[in-house]
């Protein structure tokens, strides 16, 4: 159950939520006062107007690569077929692929793809797609030292209906969850509307993987977890973020494979996730990894 403003605090005082250990920080404070705070209570940098400005660069070419990518996605194409590509646009844009080479141990390759029952960090290999599959393809490419992050699935022909309805969810949770974003909003609401979203459909909400800060780096604060919890931090103008919840068909614990990167579902089901990077305003949100328009 999720704590209101107005129910007793959960430390048991006796006093209102609101005025016990709600996050007393004030989203209408001048920008730097703001940033300062949110900086020293959270760690979380809130991004100024140049830094928004390289970031959004980096969110509308990591859409830009991952709309080739999956226009690219058919039937007999492998999964390192996708990421050679990916290297080949990486480098005509004069960005790095975050991934290669991120982490303990490195991760091998320049994207994610992540195929069926694969929850997440799926890595390219040499099996061919076929009708029926589908999977998620994950970008992220630093562009002037900035960040861009988002996902998509793609299906492969005609899929089941476990898989159509899967992948049908986890697009609903996001586009709910983004629907809800504005400044003062605690990041427990993400997790609760895409929980509500999942469940409406019969679906399980992994819990093992979150969203996260990005722009300046590929992984900040804040965690934005996407099931329930308490995680009470107020949204603030100038935060940017991914979203990016994994729906199961089944259940919603995950099997890391002997890789330490693949994570699938414990009981073989059909897994799905797409991914948005967020920017929030003092009126409201920008979903920075959409294409711009063209000229």
């Amino acid at each position: 159950m999720t704590l209101s403003r107005n129910d007793p605090c959960w430390c048991g005082s006796g006093a209102k939520w609101k005025k016990c250990h709600w996050p007393h920080i004030d989203t209408a404070l001048p920008f730097e006062a703001l940033r300062e705070q949110y900086k020293k209570q959270y760690n979380i940098l809130l991004k100024t107007e140049e830094q928004i400005t390289g970031i959004r660069r980096a969110c509308h070419l990591a859409a830009k690569i991952l709309q080739e990518l999956c226009d690219f996605a058919k039937e007999g194409v492998t999964t390192n077929q996708l990421n050679e590509l990916a290297v080949e646009l990486h480098k005509k844009h004069k960005a790095i692929p975050a991934p290669l080479g991120y982490g303990d141990p490195p991760f091998s390759k320049a994207i994610c793809t992540s195929l069926n029952e694969v929850i997440c960090h799926g890595i390219p290999n040499d099996t061919p797609l076929k009708e029926g599959d589908f999977l998620n393809i994950d970008v992220s490419p630093i562009l002037n030292g900035y960040y861009g992050d988002c996902s998509a699935m793609v299906a492969i022909g005609n899929l089941s209906p476990d898989k159509k309805r899967v992948m049908q969810t986890s697009y609903d949770c996001l586009m709910r969850a983004i629907g809800i974003l504005k400044p003062g909003l605690p990041i427990y609401e993400i997790g609760d509307a895409i929980t509500d979203c999942a469940e409406e459909n019969g679906c399980s909400v992994v819990d093992l993987f979150v969203g996260h800060g990005v722009g300046v780096g590929f992984h900040e604060a804040p965690h934005i977890p996407h099931h329930r919890n308490k995680t009470d931090i107020p949204l603030a103008p100038g935060m940017t973020f991914t979203i990016e919840p994994m729906i199961n068909v089944g259940k919603k614990e995950a099997v890391i494979a002997s890789d330490q990167w693949t994570a699938r579902t414990i009981d073989g089901k059909p897994s799905a996730q797409w991914e948005h990077t967020i920017l929030i305003t003092p009126t409201g949100y920008e979903v920075l990894t959409l294409s711009p328009p063209r000229s």
